[in-house]
């Protein structure tokens, strides 16, 4: 029986509406589309869910448009460090990278971790070693860096030095790209990555790499993907707190992500997430003013949506 499904997200630190041009719109969109696309290219295959995730974050990674690989934010140094992480729910085996430097599709390399190393997470100059050593695609940090991400990390320098006029915004501060999709065979899968905040300190890691934080999948329950400041993820568990509501209270998804969103939101954070349970329900809850996010139901109805009122069907693909 034909169940597949994938949703992704690019971050719940969108631009804000007043202040997004028309051309950087279109360009999100347009991200968001070639993602979903690349991911769904798997599964309208009869593809594995594991494949599709990843098929999916390497395209966003590759768009300038989010905040992983090419389009990455600065650390406090005005350099970029990594994370990524990927989840098969079939077994609930997972790899991550966390402070890579050099790994142009971390998400790749996460998946070597799972597959070729004895470890879950590889970090910093290990990290950037196991890729080489991988035949990863390797690059120099001026291939993640662009103007928009310069210019974010120059206010964040004002800020420190007290010298900004207004508060810099969430699409300023940070995002995430992940994708979670469930096969037509009933796996489910989970993958993201990041460059973690503008003007983090040097070696800080987040909740994207953090297995059970930011990324959680298994089989018969969920995969979800989170986007917001890592640090609140990793403390109340989010990823693998909805899985537990729903494996062990018996909670339907919406519940269990809305309850999910509740405590990061009493706890101050900016925060979004992406889920898909084993019957193929998707949820996408934020609590910022948008989330970069879209789906393709088992049908290939093609939805994208930036902001909390614009979420809309814009295709179907076969």
């Amino acid at each position: 029986m034909e169940m597949a499904c994938l949703v992704i997200h690019g971050g719940a630190g969108t631009i804000p509406r007043a202040s997004l041009t028309p051309e950087g719109h279109q360009a999100a969109r347009d991200g968001l589309r070639d993602a979903l696309r690349a991911g769904w290219a798997v599964l309208g295959q009869g593809g594995l869910a594991l494949d599709a995730v990843q098929a999916a974050v390497v395209a966003l990674e590759n768009h300038p448009s989010f905040n992983a690989g090419h389009g990455a934010v600065l650390n406090a140094a005005g350099e970029h460090e990594l994370d990524a992480a990927i989840m098969d729910g079939r077994d609930r085996r997972a790899g991550a990278v966390a402070s890579a430097r050099y790994i142009r599709n971390p998400v790749l390399a996460a998946r070597r971790v799972m597959e070729a190393s004895d470890c879950v997470l590889v970090s910093a100059t290990g990290a950037d070693e196991f890729a080489r050593e991988q035949g990863l695609d390797m690059v120099e940090q001026s291939y993640f860096t662009t103007p928009l991400r310069q210019q974010h990390w120059q206010r964040a320098h004002e800020e420190k030095a007290g010298l900004l006029k207004r508060e810099r915004t969430e699409a300023e501060k940070h995002g995430t790209v992940g994708a979670v999709a469930l096969d037509d065979l009933g796996n489910l899968a989970a993958a993201t990555s990041t460059g973690g905040y503008t003007y983090k300190r040097v070696g800080r890691v987040g909740d994207a790499p953090v297995i059970g934080a930011g990324t959680y999948a298994a089989n018969d329950v969920v995969a979800v993907s989170c986007t917001g400041l890592g640090e609140l993820f990793i403390r109340r568990g989010t990823a693998q707190d909805i899985a537990a509501r729903i494996l062990y209270r018996g909670d339907d998804l919406s519940s269990a992500a809305a309850a999910a969103i509740a405590d990061l939101t009493a706890d101050g954070a900016g925060a979004g997430l992406i889920a898909v349970d084993a019957a193929g329900a998707m949820a996408m809850p934020h609590n910022t003013e948008g989330m970069y996010r879209g789906s393709v139901t088992a049908d290939g109805v093609l939805s994208v949506g930036i902001y909390s009122d614009d979420f809309a069907a814009v295709e179907t693909i076969g």
